[in-house]
């Protein structure tokens, strides 16, 4: 699954060059190491052939909601039944539902032996940090007197770095082509399969990450490891 993730660049340009995109993404969205389910997050979306760049409410919120938080809003969507479950399928047909979701990169955590500690973060990263996109889904709701885009992550198996600390992970698209195949509604299943283990790296991170709201360049490193206590003398 994909929880929490990162986009810790701030080139608004560049992120745009990159997903041929006329305009930058929000600031908001930009220098972000602890990316949470609510907050707001860079999507792509292609209609009749001109891509446009929005910021979105991660956690799909259902068309028929007045108020936000008071229903399920699903960060993931399972690739496996995307097709047919709802509230996905409807969105999963429409070519213009779909979307790239930005990111450099995502976490996840492994339990500890000792049930008194905390989970263990670690950071996944594409071709040593280079940005990529999350396979997507977004819609609209209504409420009160606004619109709302909200948008879900499609999640898959995970591949052999990703699968000793979790059996699934999220939909990372090859590259360029398999994002402009996805936008333009391909029901090809490779495009959905486990990204190449080779292109994955995993580092720990600091588990300061566990907590929602924390944010700083701090979060992708692990703290230093406290230093060996110093043997005691004994006197004789």
């Amino acid at each position: 699954m994909c929880g929490r993730f990162t986009l810790t660049k701030i080139d608004g340009h560049g992120i745009a060059q990159r997903f041929d995109v006329p305009m930058d993404p929000e600031e908001a969205t930009l220098g972000r190491y602890n990316v949470c389910p609510t907050e707001q997050i860079a999507v792509v979306s292609e209609k009749e052939g001109e891509r446009e760049m929005r910021a979105a409410r991660w956690g799909l919120v259902p068309g028929w909601a007045t108020q936000l938080g008071k229903q399920r809003e699903p960060i993931n969507a399972r690739s496996e039944t995307v097709a047919e479950k709802k509230p996905f399928a409807d969105l999963y047909k429409r070519a213009d539902r779909r979307c790239l979701v930005v990111a450099d990169g995502w976490y996840e955590w492994l339990r500890s032996e000792n049930p008194k500690q905390p989970r263990i973060p670690f950071r996944y990263t594409v071709d040593d940090d280079e940005l990529f996109a999350f396979a997507g889904l977004f819609g609209f709701a209504k409420i009160g007197e606004e619109f709302v885009t909200s948008a879900t992550i499609l999640t898959t198996r995970a591949n052999e770095v990703c699968a000793p600390v979790h059996d699934r992970m999220p939909v990372v698209l090859a590259g360029p082509d398999e994002e402009a195949a996805w936008l333009a509604g391909s029901d090809d299943p490779e495009l959905l399969a486990p990204f190449a283990a080779a292109r994955t790296t995993v580092r720990p991170a600091n588990p300061a990450v566990n907590r929602a709201g924390v944010e700083g360049p701090e979060l992708i490193v692990p703290p230093p490891a406290e230093p060996e206590p110093e043997a005691q003398q004994t006197l004789l």
